[in-house]
């Protein structure tokens, strides 16, 4: 279930806030102990309206919030988005009202929030839902690919093998109804595990952009260049560095993620880039390729002759380019957690 209304993403372009949509984000702003205190007096019809506008909220960017509160500029300067949706209106009325007028209040909200729950997902990278679709029920999979678009469940089912790729169409083809008490956990699961997760970790389309200009430079350019944002916005070039990858992050990687980055790595680009760096570094990437190409590598390294500094530098960066091209897609993952010991086997 989504575990807080605030998401770290600001792609959402700023757009001004009318009527309800100004309380909806003011509550959530709030938090629910204020926020319960001032729904007690509003009447259900009012609480129908403004529990609708938090559910189509979606995101709410950190200069519109700044423009609605003044008061509360530093806690957002920090870089803190809105995300409405269904879970937050139950949220907020957990305890505010009885079950049955909570249930009253939602059968309305849901009715004109379902469908842009379901086109939210249409937009989700085809390798990342494709990935998390194959780890849920057949059933459950079937049934959500029929309510995405056409588009996105034709390039999700890319993804998948031949078997369960006709297995999805099949059960598709035979859906049952389902009740709507279903259909609202599911969708609850899809928004905390796919679109508010995606939204925490991808960070802001400014910050996402400046990182992939950063990650281009030198080595000797990125480090002046982080310098110098660190002096001037601090918290600012700690979420950079989250979003930021170069060749030799690629020993922190799981060795299963290695073994995927190297399978798309032609060898003379291995051995360009592994020219110049020690022992340990060279042994733990000579690891995670197959076994022809290993040999290939280490021939090569032990008799070939020395390499320009900028072939090495640019064969590195574009390494790394294809390991944060790979990591968008889904299919490694760059946070990862192996301590030294096995890295260095």
């Amino acid at each position: 279930m989504m575990a807080s209304a605030v998401s770290m993403n600001g792609s959402a372009s700023p757009r001004s806030l009318k009527g309800p949509e100004r309380v909806a984000a003011l509550l959530l702003a709030m938090g629910k102990p204020l926020a319960g205190r001032l729904l007690k007096h509003f009447d259900v019809d009012e609480l129908k309206q403004i529990t609708r506008s938090v559910a189509e909220l979606g995101i709410v960017p950190v200069p519109t919030l700044e423009t609605l509160v003044e008061e509360f500029a530093g806690q957002f300067m920090s870089g803190v988005d809105l995300l409405g949706s269904p879970n937050e209106v139950e949220q907020l009325l957990d305890g505010v009202l009885s079950p049955e007028q909570i249930a009253d209040v939602m059968s309305d909200v849901t009715g004109n929030s379902n469908q842009a729950m379901w086109e939210r997902l249409s937009n989700v990278s085809e390798a990342i839902f494709g990935n998390y679709l194959v780890k849920e029920h057949p059933q459950t999979a079937a049934f959500i690919l029929s309510k995405v678009s056409p588009v996105c469940a034709a390039k999700v089912m890319g993804q998948f093998s031949r078997d369960l790729r006709n297995e999805m169409m099949r059960r598709m083809l035979s859906i049952a109804p389902v009740t709507e008490a279903a259909v609202r956990i599911i969708q609850r699961q899809l928004q905390e595990d796919l679109l508010s997760n995606l939204s925490r970790q991808s960070g802001s389309e400014q910050n996402v952009r400046l990182a992939n200009i950063i990650n281009k430079m030198d080595r000797d350019q990125m480090e002046d260049v982080m310098q110098s944002l660190a002096a001037a916005r601090p918290k600012a070039v700690e979420v950079l560095r989250g979003l930021m990858f170069t060749f030799d992050d690629i020993i922190k990687l799981q060795p299963k993620a290695r073994s995927v980055l190297f399978d798309k790595i032609p060898t003379e680009l291995v051995v360009l880039a592994l020219k110049g760096t020690d022992a340990g570094f060279r042994d733990a990437i000579l690891s995670s390729l197959a076994t022809r190409a290993r040999r290939i590598v280490d021939s090569e390294l032990a008799n070939g002759g020395p390499a320009l500094q900028r072939d090495v530098l640019k064969a590195r960066r574009m390494i790394a380019d294809t390991a944060l091209e790979l990591s968008s897609n889904g299919e490694i993952d760059l946070n990862s957690s192996e301590d030294e010991d096995e890295l260095y086997e």
